[in-house]
């Protein structure tokens, strides 16, 4: 048997292999903010923040739904400023990581699978305009792993899609870190502590007005696009 007339087959189950290996481990992983926040501590600002990228990029790499784990403790440790810088930059290098994965491993299966309706959709999304990759960062109706591989499957060209990473994920965070640097874990515990703290902020509260806005644009998108 000739494997080469395989490869993209092989590619993509190994693609899957390795998605569905992750999502398994990641179900033992337990994740405590006040332990983060402690070992943290005992590093000096530099190595605090580096310390923070490389277990950022590794664990969500392998738990994709741990980044709130993340934002919450970034945001207690280093401010929303600080945070935000940190949580940009680990979402850029999983963005190229999730992003080359999902091109080198599924892009030939996807591409020789494809009926010519969705090639056409294919087509589309590959010449999709800027504003529209950039929104879909900013106000992630998709979480950004499957974002990630999603856009890796496509034609979408990287560079285009990290620019719309590196200007759209800014936005979502600070303004997600401006909220947790003052709620802190009540933001899961306690609704009425959110709701008090937007009444006292209304700047944030229209900008998360505005957040809200940006997620119906997507999804009206996303459905016409379907």
């Amino acid at each position: 048997m000739d494997i080469r007339k395989y490869q993209s087959e092989i590619g993509f189950f190994l693609l899957l292999a390795a998605l569905f290996l992750l999502w398994f481990m990641g179900r033992f992983l337990n994740l405590d903010t006040s332990s983060l926040q402690a070992a943290l501590a005992r590093f000096p600002l530099f190595f605090r923040g580096l310390t923070f990228i490389i277990l950022y990029v590794v664990v969500t790499f392998f738990v994709f739904f741990s980044k709130d784990f993340f934002w919450l403790a970034g945001a207690l440790v280093f401010g929303a400023v600080t945070s935000t810088l940190l949580i940009v930059s680990s979402e850029l290098i999983n963005a190229f990581i999730l992003f080359f994965l999902a091109r080198l491993l599924g892009r030939a299966y996807v591409d020789k699978r494809l009926s010519s309706r969705y090639r056409k959709l294919d087509e589309k999304l590959a010449g999709l305009a800027f504003f529209w990759l950039f929104l879909m960062r900013a106000v992630p109706l998709i979480p950004y792993r499957f974002l990630d591989l999603a856009a890796g499957l496509t034609r979408i060209r990287f560079r285009r899609y990290l620019a719309a990473c590196a200007l759209g994920t800014p936005l979502k965070t600070f303004w997600m870190q401006s909220i947790l640097v003052s709620v802190g874990d009540n933001i899961y515990k306690n609704p009425n502590a959110v709701v008090e703290y937007f009444l006292e902020h209304q700047v944030l509260l229209f900008l998360s007005f505005l957040y809200v806005f940006g997620v119906i644009l997507v999804a009206l998108k996303m459905a016409h696009r379907g």
